[in-house]
């Protein structure tokens, strides 16, 4: 796949449409050393190729926040990609000179959510559709498998400090090295397949030790399984003590009989209470009526009687008559009142007789318990023991998660071995070695054409910090001379394209550059002619005024920037606004 063309667009209108060509692809800052001003700040130059990475898989923070500080926005850059709405189309094209071949174009724009565009042909793609399809334009089917595309493609696109100052490492600085032996196995075409496998299982395996390691952060395992030992002798000899401890043969069941006999004089009492409250409730009724009776006027109860029979005449009953039902009235309530006196007297009676035997009773059993050494002596060994207990408990989980993490770390590490037994075989280390030379072959005539020097790749069968085998891939020079690691990396970078054509391995047949002014001119003129002759676009950005004269020329640029006429004109395009 190569590089057809990067268009920029606002609401439909193109702000940038960059045609791109076969051999070098040059990005040029026309500002001039002599007005001053420094050159090469904030045109453009290195977003062209962040924007291809972006339509490629990469974040869009990338574009607008600071690489040393990731927490550091540029807003004036990220307001005007959300505000303007912009948009970046990308066309690969599977063969520049054939007009019919395949072409994909990939569309993203930098909204969120549902105003979020992320298209390939035509068709919008969730995110992980969207790696899914990236992948497939070079590698159908290997989606969700190691290496993954963006590792695949990273050598191919470097502006990043990171991926400019190292040859292999072109990953995040903190990739593991067994990240990097199945990347470099794969672009070989080794034909290592447990590569996923084998990342997945060291992962797994550091986790294990990692626990093991928090685990045994203040003892061994061996050292909880000789003070499990002990503390269980400790747990014996506490347990034997208790067991002879002077209580009364019956203990248990005495305690049992004395909890009954509480809970009994308990209920007995409260039913004496209730009994004697309702007993002298009524002896008060009794009083009060009594008093009523007594408290009678008769001599001027007497006189109303005569008033009323002057009045009215000959009452057919006498005074006499009135006080005596007057008093039987009395004596009726308080007859009907005090009927349940003496029964209430003789459940009071019965329940206090009972009462007492269960007082006897408790004293008894309370005495028979008491027997022998004391409760708080007896409280004290429980107590004690019981601590030894807990402390058991913890050192048998503790030993129980150790087994359980040395169990998957002896599964883990077979599993890991019979891996390793087959990356490392005679087999498999001959076939790398084979491919190991073929790339050589290329890497050191490539190297020896533009620095006079020849460069090579080499593989060292290694032991990591973790112990664990694996293979570490390295370049170095081999006249054992410094050399210049620009060079090194763009020597690597075209090798590679060529060699995966020989060997029919997929790759992309670009390669982007940043700062190819660090280069010296004589090396960038025969970069040139190579790219040019190999069919393979070089796309490099590069100051103007350190271009030499023979790449000074319109047929080898794509895009002219300069500090009037930035990459996405934001300030023409506000002029345009208002």
């Amino acid at each position: 796949m190569f590089l057809k063309s990067l268009i920029l667009s606002s609401n439909g209108k193109i702000i940038r449409d960059i045609k791109f060509h076969n051999g070098i692809n040059l990005i040029v800052d026309e500002t001039h050393t002599a007005l001053g001003s420094e050159t090469g700040n904030n045109v453009g130059k290195t977003t062209v190729l962040m924007l291809i990475d972006y339509c490629l898989g990469s974040s869009a923070k990338d574009l607008y926040t600071d690489p040393e500080s990731r927490k550091e926005e540029y807003k004036l850059v990220k307001d005007y990609l959300q505000n303007y709405k912009i948009l970046v189309s990308l066309t690969l094209k599977e063969d520049l000179a054939k007009v019919n071949s395949d072409e994909i174009m990939i569309e993203r724009n930098f909204l969120a959510k549902k105003h979020q565009i992320r298209r390939i042909n035509g068709v919008d793609m969730p995110e992980d559709k969207f790696e899914e399809s990236l992948t497939d334009i070079l590698f159908p089917g290997h989606y969700n498998k190691k290496p993954s595309f963006r590792q695949i493609i990273s050598h191919n696109i470097r502006y990043t400090d990171h991926s400019l100052g190292h040859t292999l490492k072109t990953l995040d600085p903190y990739t593991k090295d067994e990240e990097y032996e199945t990347l470099y196995l794969f672009l070989l075409g080794c034909d290592f397949q447990e590569g996923d496998t084998k990342q997945n299982l060291l992962a797994k395996i550091t986790i294990e030790q990692t626990l093991k390691k928090r685990l045994e952060r203040e003892q061994t395992k061996s050292a909880y399984e000789t003070a499990l030992a002990l503390l269980e002798r400790e747990i014996e000899q506490i347990t034997k003590q208790k067991a002879e401890f002077n209580l009364n043969p019956s203990f248990e069941s005495d305690l049992d009989k004395l909890n009954g006999i509480k809970y009994q004089i308990n209920l007995t009492s409260s039913e004496v209470s209730q009994l004697t409250i309702q007993r002298d409730l009524i002896i008060d009724a009794e009083k009060d009526l009594q008093s009523t009776a007594s408290r009678i006027d008769t001599h001027q109860l007497e006189l109303i009687y005569r008033q009323a029979t002057d009045k009215i005449g000959l009452l057919q009953k006498t005074f006499e008559d009135l006080l005596s039902f007057h008093n039987q009235m009395i004596s009726e309530k308080v007859k009907y009142i005090t009927k349940d006196l003496p029964r209430l007297q003789s459940d009071i009676q019965k329940k206090r007789h009972h009462l007492q035997r269960l007082l006897e009773n408790e004293a008894t059993f309370i005495k028979a318990i008491s027997k022998g050494e004391s409760f708080e002596e007896l409280e004290e060994i429980i107590k004690h023991l019981n601590s030894k207990y807990r402390k058991k408990g913890e050192y048998e989980s503790t030993i129980q998660k150790l087994n359980e993490v040395e169990t998957n770390l002896q599964k883990l590490n077979g599993s890991l071995s019979d891996i390793d037994n087959m990356l490392f075989s005679k087999e498999f280390e001959q076939t790398l070695k084979d491919q190991r030379d073929k790339f050589n072959n290329i890497f050191s005539q490539i190297s020896d054409l533009l620095y006079g020097e020849q460069y090579a790749l080499k593989v060292d069968p290694t032991i990591n910090t973790r112990g664990k085998k694996l293979y570490k891939f390295s370049a170095f020079n081999t006249n054992f001379s410094s050399g210049k690691k620009q060079g090194e990396i763009s020597c690597f970078d075209i090798a590679y394209t060529i060699f995966a054509d020989t060997e029919g391995i997929p790759c992309f047949h670009f390669i982007l550059n940043d700062k190819k002014e660090l280069m010296h001119d004589n090396q960038l003129v025969k970069i040139a002619q190579l790219v040019n002759s190999k069919n393979i676009q070089f796309i490099a950005s590069i100051l103007k005024d350190k271009l030499p004269d023979e790449l000074n020329k319109e047929e080898h640029f794509i895009l002219k920037l300069s500090q009037n006429d930035k990459l996405f004109r934001i300030e023409k395009m506000a002029g345009d606004e208002s």
